[in-house]
């Protein structure tokens, strides 16, 4: 019983330590990436015209995607930090003095790895693509908000689908000079078909931001029988609320459902309807190698623990332990590395995914079993 507790007290200490350097570092990491990443969605405001609620709420529906992307590596550095605490502490050698085997340590870190594991397959497999879905039609139903910033001087911008927008010059007042609008969406004119042409001497936004005032132009109507209609004007209005940038509405094939994901991958040997599969995949490789990252990376987490495991053969006093840790850390390097170039392969054929999940599962056995011999002759519970 003693032996039982002591065991159980030492697997929850490491675990609590782990626990600890795992979500600082990837807070910490996270926060970098996030940033970073919502700095590069700054285009949402500046060249969409979109509100910064919206900004906000879909960078926020992106962090997910930061954290799995994140996991294994801020795993790897967790246990090489808990394991190097643990000996610059001797709590080690307090371990191994008591008859505590080595293995069992190796075990409960494989334990830890496949919580990991599990933690990032439910995000890669539910979370992410959920999330990612949501941000995608929060910009598709929002509503531009910040118009003026749709008015650049000597550009011509299509942000708005089926609708370009010119204007010569911006004065200090407020004020455009030579405007040009093509609309061939009936979003200014209704029109039973055809386009429209609105060209205007100047024009302003009102403070509200929901109409635009155009003075001194015409407008020419484009009609479905070729003719050309022309109405000229000293001032007219155009309504701007509820018109929404051309933001693709299309889901993604990373905001695809995972089910649907495999349903797409039945299609392409099934007659099945393909209308739950978006042309972004309609691809079968494409499709596969999305379906690999979702599944195939988490089990490369397992492999990893297996790698630093090799940190506890080191001597403290040995000059060959500083060796150890640059390797195993370094080979944990190489194995995320490798996972991640190995998946943009693994969609080529299915023996080509056959080999990507190899990689981890036939690995495990061989540096499960070479922990086995080398902590053999250790002392043994």
């Amino acid at each position: 019983i003693t032996t039982f507790t002591m065991k159980n007290t030492i697997y929850k200490y490491f675990f609590h330590e782990f626990l600890r350097y795992f979500t600082i570092s990837l807070f910490a990491l996270a926060v970098i990436a996030w940033t970073v990443q919502a700095v590069n969605f700054l285009d949402l405001i500046t060249e969409d015209g979109h509100a910064f609620g919206i900004y906000f709420n879909y960078s926020l529906l992106t962090l997910s995607k930061v954290l799995t992307k994140l996991i294994p590596l801020c795993f790897l550095i967790s246990i090489v930090l808990t394991i190097l605490k643990f000996e610059k502490d001797n709590e080690l050698i307090a371990l191994w003095t008591s008859g505590l085997n080595k293995i069992h340590i190796v075990n409960q870190i494989f334990k830890i790895s496949l919580i990991i594991m599990l933690f990032q397959l439910f995000l890669t497999i539910f979370i992410n693509p959920t999330l990612l879905n949501i941000s995608r039609s929060l910009l598709k139903n929002a509503e531009l908000q910040f118009v003026p910033s749709l008015l650049k001087e000597k550009q011509f911008n299509d942000t708005v689908s089926k609708l370009t927008i010119f204007v010569n010059k911006k004065n200090d007042d407020g004020v455009y000079e030579n405007i040009f609008i093509r609309d061939e969406g009936k979003i200014f004119i209704d029109m039973i078909a055809g386009s429209s042409t609105i060209i205007a001497k100047s024009g302003y936004i009102t403070d509200d931001e929901k109409n635009m005032v155009l003075l001194d132009g015409y407008i020419q109507k484009l009609e479905l029988d070729r003719t050309v209609n022309i109405v000229k004007f000293e001032k007219t209005l155009l309504n701007l609320s509820g018109i929404s940038t051309k933001s693709i509405s299309e889901p993604k094939i990373q905001e695809i459902s995972s089910w649907n994901l495999i349903r797409c991958v039945q299609t392409q040997f099934t007659n099945l309807d393909k209308k739950h599969c978006p042309r972004y995949a309609n691809n079968l490789t494409d499709t596969k190698i999305e379906m690999n990252k979702r599944l195939g990376m988490p089990f490369f987490i397992p492999l990893i623990s297996l790698i630093c495991s090799f940190l506890l053969a080191a001597k403290r006093n040995d000059k060959s332990s500083n060796f150890y840790r640059y390797i195993c850390s370094f080979a944990g390097l190489v194995v995320l590395a490798a996972a991640e170039v190995t998946v943009r392969y693994s969609g080529i054929s299915w023996n080509h995914t056959a080999i990507y999940y190899l990689l981890p599962l036939g690995t495990f056995p061989l540096f499960y079993y070479s922990l086995i011999r080398t902590f053999k002759y250790e002392n043994l519970s």
